[in-house]
């Protein structure tokens, strides 16, 4: 069951914080990045490369954690828990530079490469906790 996230974090979302996304490895260790994302109202939404360790570990198991920490305060967050619904390469570079405007301020991503392949994640959330 996907559930929504607290309109009083709201603004963590909307802002530039960065998530620290966590994916499962093969041998069932946890991996962590920071990253860019954003929220369409009933998905979270990364962005990544095909064959990146990420985009693996999202393809072979699906389930990711997500923190999102203030940026004026590290004793607020908002951590989401939940599964890959859905992996597209359809529409992600376009998805990068709307990240990259939010971001960087800048109207497209500036480290677009002609050899790497872009690849949209939708993340449903199924469990919200906060804290702050």
């Amino acid at each position: 069951m996907t559930v929504k996230i607290p309109e009083s974090f709201m603004d963590l979302v909307r802002e530039p914080a960065l998530a620290l996304v966590a994916t499962i490895l093969k041998d069932g260790s946890p991996h962590v990045t920071p990253m860019w994302f954003d929220y369409d109202g009933r998905f979270v939404r990364l962005n990544s490369v095909k064959g990146r360790v990420k985009d693996r570990n999202m393809r072979d198991r699906p389930h990711v954690a997500l923190c999102i920490v203030d940026p004026r305060n590290a004793f607020r967050y908002l951590e989401i828990r939940g599964r890959v619904a859905d992996i597209t390469e359809e529409g992600a570079v376009e998805h990068i530079d709307a990240l990259a405007r939010k971001y960087l301020n800048v109207e497209t991503f500036p480290h677009h490469a002609p050899a790497e392949v872009r690849v949209l994640y939708r993340i449903a959330p199924e469990h919200v906790s906060t804290l702050g």
